[in-house]
């Protein structure tokens, strides 16, 4: 036997572990681009920008003359009633575009890219609002919506509560004011009230959710000594680096795995790999389990997101507590949206699972910026006393700042009163009933939407294939419903919704779909397929990328 062959045979059996976890690795992953980021990344920059000229915008999906013409006077007929309702609004929107990138990227990404430019020109909305109270909000022109944005989850038990819980966060942090190094005493009480909230030992306190989560994963890696973090597909833990590994993020994916969630497979890479610091779980992803955050600018012939099974996600999120104690793996719930809307203990008491580390914000800060990590003791220490150099740093000039701290204060004095309580209770099954009443009202209309929901966080799926399901945000704000700028993917109700609350949107709702039936933006003439439009707009993206147009 040559020394060749013997040296070739035992480099094999070397590589063999390294191969076997690869494709273990490979398996766990979801199969759609959420799963595969390095893949989505390479799509994004090949993907061709174009967009719609006017009499292609009218009939994308193929339909004749004379519904593209009853789509075209529909637009044009919404587009002065929206323009005539906030003259003020939009007019200072314009002017503020050109200084400020975020109204720049979110007037673009409000429908798919084809139709994007024709809607800027003519289906602005304004970005301001004058005025907040009960569930509205009242623009600068006026006009009065319900709000159905949440402020971005900040909003869970109405605007008034957070109006009052800023105002007494002001008054107890006015005599010390902006001093920072050292606590309000108001801070003590915070600690001690988190604690028992979230069952875990130690508090510290940042200034945005996403900070709290860099936290997290740095304590996880600073006390396993691995650099490997586990996200699952489709889950949004802010927009730091190595938890936004796909579009979006310059930066190539470097220590993350993006695993399959709810799936054995995923639990098998956990048990095997000894590169893994922390798995971050964000409980809203069983709205949508290994999908990206809905929203209208991805929808380009249907949406149809089924929420997991409560209890099976419960038992999953049980499992994968499990798995992480036996291999020494930080469980992180990420509760930064979902924190007290779930129930007072958030997703850890709503799911019966405790984390050992557990990221809260929005909310939390009673209307003012803040993020928070509770968790274990041995989880939470930046130092080893054995080895005094090998510290975990964790600064921010405005962590803890006394305005925040007291606003923060009067949050949790309020969810030990007998009116949160009782919002809490039954909470589940009253936003349940709210979700049937809607569905069955849509069923009823024979209109082409249904609405899923996790308690008060709901998105709205299309049973129908086509083209232009985006226009339906437009149709809601004629109606008087306020969305955030990712449209229908995303409706945020505040627990401070009464059912008679609940039915007036239910009716604007319904209207809204039927005035987008009666202007053919759902009529499918051709009886095409969601496949069939998929096709379509697979071809025209060739032809766009090689020869410049579509």
């Amino acid at each position: 036997m040559s020394t060749a062959w013997v040296l070739s045979a035992s480099a094999l059996a070397a590589s063999f572990p390294f191969v076997h976890q690869r494709i273990q690795l490979s398996r766990a992953k979801h199969r759609s681009l959420a799963g595969h980021s390095l893949m989505a990344k390479r799509l994004a920059r090949w993907l061709p920008g174009y967009s719609y000229a006017e009499d292609r915008f009218f009939a994308a999906d193929g339909a004749p003359p004379g519904v593209a013409a009853q789509r075209k006077a529909a637009f044009y007929r919404l587009s002065a009633q929206l323009n005539a309702k906030a003259p003020q609004g939009l007019a200072l929107t314009a002017q503020l575009r050109s200084g400020l990138p975020d109204l720049q990227f979110t007037g673009r990404y409000r429908v798919p890219f084809q139709f994007s430019e024709l809607v800027r020109q003519h289906l602005a909305l304004p970005a301001f609002w004058a005025q907040a109270a009960g569930v509205g909000l009242t623009d600068i022109d006026g006009n009065h919506c319900f709000d159905l944005t949440g402020s971005y989850g900040v909003n869970v038990f109405g605007v008034d509560f957070y109006k009052a819980t800023m105002a007494e966060g002001a008054e107890l942090g006015a005599a010390l004011g902006p001093v920072l190094g050292g606590y309000h005493p108001c801070v003590a009480d915070n600690v001690e009230r988190l604690k028992a909230i979230s069952g875990l030992d130690a508090v510290s306190f940042h200034m945005s959710g996403t900070e709290a989560v860099m936290q997290a994963v740095r304590l996880a890696r600073f006390h396993t000594g691995r650099k490997k973090l586990v996200r699952f597909c489709g889950a949004y833990h802010g927009w730091w680096d190595d938890v936004q590994p796909g579009p979006g993020n310059p930066m190539p994916p470097g220590h993350t795995y993006t695993l399959k969630d709810m799936d054995e497979r995923s639990l098998n890479v956990l048990r095997t790999r000894k590169d893994i610091a922390c798995v971050l779980v964000n409980p809203l992803q069983a709205l949508h389990p290994n999908r990206n955050a809905p929203g209208d600018s991805t929808v380009m012939t249907a949406r149809q997101s089924d929420p997991a099974d409560q209890k099976a996600y419960a038992q999953w999120l049980a499992r994968l507590r499990e798995v992480c104690t036996e291999r020494g793996i930080a469980l992180i719930f990420d509760e930064v949206f979902v924190g007290f809307r779930l129930a007072r203990g958030g997703a850890q008491e709503h799911y019966g699972v405790q984390a050992d580390l557990v990221t809260y914000g929005k909310t939390l800060g009673g209307g003012l910026p803040v993020g928070v990590v509770c968790g274990k003791a041995g989880w939470m220490q930046r130092f080893r006393p054995e080895r005094p150099a090998d510290i975990c740093f964790a600064r921010g000039t405005f962590n803890a700042h006394p305005y925040v701290m007291g606003a923060m204060n009067a949050f949790l004095r309020r969810l030990e009163t007998p009116e949160v309580q009782a919002i809490y209770d039954g909470l589940d099954e009253r936003w349940q009933n709210h979700l049937t009443r809607f569905n069955h009202a849509l069923q009823q209309a024979d209109v082409p939407v249904r609405v899923a929901g996790l308690s008060s966080i709901w998105t709205v799926n299309f049973t129908a294939p086509s083209r232009y399901h985006w226009m339906l945000q437009f149709y809601l704000r004629e109606q008087g419903l306020a969305l955030s700028w990712v449209g229908t993917g995303r409706m945020v109700f505040s627990l401070n919704y009464s059912d008679q609350d609940m039915a007036e949107v239910l009716r604007r709702f319904v209207l809204a779909c039927q005035r987008m039936t009666e202007d053919g933006w759902w009529a499918n003439p051709t009886g095409a397929t969601a496949r069939d439009l998929q096709r379509q707009v697979v071809k025209e993206m060739w032809r766009a990328r090689w020869s410049g147009r579509a």
